[in-house]
């Protein structure tokens, strides 16, 4: 993995257990002199995944630039509560794309820094899932293409949140939405449909693809911050439990991330050149139906009598993730 994991001490901010750490060992957002790119005073719902893993995503990318950094940023949840005319929470050279065209617009602002002569700005672009696996699918594909020279970030909350809660090629099995409600036969989103976009994008080949979730913000600093010392196309898929849409209570954000880490239905990874390098084993594996029993969105799944038929589906998701990418190895070279 990228980061070492830190046992027993919270160390995300300034609490006793990051201060008993070694000041290069804490994370970027418990400095001082942490940039704040994105400030307070935004309008994200209360416990919202995704205001943090951009939070810590894009000032360890403004440390990793030397502050010399160019953001931007597809229409999605991020740019609508961030920027609410004639207000931005950003203290960052910024810029609001159309929903699909981000990954093309980053890389005309890359371009337009290679002709200018400024080489050692970097440029990242951001986006939700609706706007990464969905709208502008097209334009990213063209962009790992090209390998261009921009680190794409997707925070992936799992729907179209920002417009009602609506099903994306991200929405995973059985879950309800809007545009998937939890009627007939087999409610909910079908099993078996969607994108998986970290592996689309390392079959395009690209130098760096990684997995990242807000349940482990060193490895999300640490994934950034490596991505950002690499040229040519980067993708860091970033899992941000959404309280709204998921129906969760907005005080368990972090503990739905981090089951869903693991569970298994979410591995964490990293990938160059197509090839995975390095992964995250699961220290104590949890059953899906823990993680699921959290979130409204799965609440048809536990009814009288449950649907163990869907649950059993999901199950075998998470269980096909921990055997594709060796999840648990490290505990089975040790007998368990």
């Amino acid at each position: 993995m990228s980061y070492p994991q830190v046992k027993f001490y919270q160390t995300g901010t300034f609490t006793v257990g990051n201060r008993l750490l070694n000041e290069n060992n804490q994370t970027i957002q418990s400095q001082r002199d942490r940039t704040n790119s994105l400030n307070s005073g935004h309008r994200a719902c209360q416990g919202c995944g995704e205001a943090l893993g951009a939070r810590y995503a894009v000032d360890a990318a403004m440390r990793a630039a030397n502050k010399n950094l160019v953001a931007v940023n597809a229409t999605g949840c991020l740019e609508v509560f961030s920027s609410p005319y004639p207000e931005s929470a950003w203290q960052i050279p910024w810029m609001h794309s159309l929903f699909g065209n981000a990954p093309a617009v980053a890389s005309g602002v890359a371009a337009a820094m290679r002709a200018k002569g400024k080489k050692e700005t970097k440029v990242i672009a951001q986006g939700g899932d609706g706007a990464t696996v969905d709208i502008g699918f097209g334009c990213l594909s063209g962009m790992f293409e090209r390998n261009d020279d921009v680190l794409y970030i997707c925070y992936d909350n799992e729907a179209y949140m920002n417009t009602g809660v609506q099903r994306s090629g991200s929405t995973p099995a059985r879950a309800w939405t809007n545009t998937t409600q939890a009627v007939g036969p087999e409610p909910g989103n079908p099993v078996g449909v969607g994108k998986n976009l970290p592996a689309i994008a390392m079959a395009h080949g690209i130098p760096y693809v990684a997995t990242s979730s807000v349940a482990d913000l060193h490895d999300l600093e640490a994934k950034v911050t490596k991505a950002m010392d690499i040229r040519g196309a980067r993708y860091i898929h970033i899992h941000v439990p959404c309280p709204l849409g998921w129906k969760s209570d907005p005080a368990l954000t972090i503990k739905v991330a981090r089951m869903a880490v693991e569970s298994g239905l979410f591995p964490l990874f990293e990938a160059e050149h197509g090839a995975v390098v390095d992964r995250t084993p699961i220290r104590r594996k949890v059953s899906v139906e823990r993680y699921l029993e959290l979130q409204g969105r799965f609440k048809h799944l536990f009814g009288d009598p449950p649907d163990t038929t869907g649950i059993a589906a999901i199950q075998a998701i998470a269980d096909a993730n921990i055997q594709q990418y060796g999840l648990r190895e490290q505990e089975q070279e040790r007998g368990t």
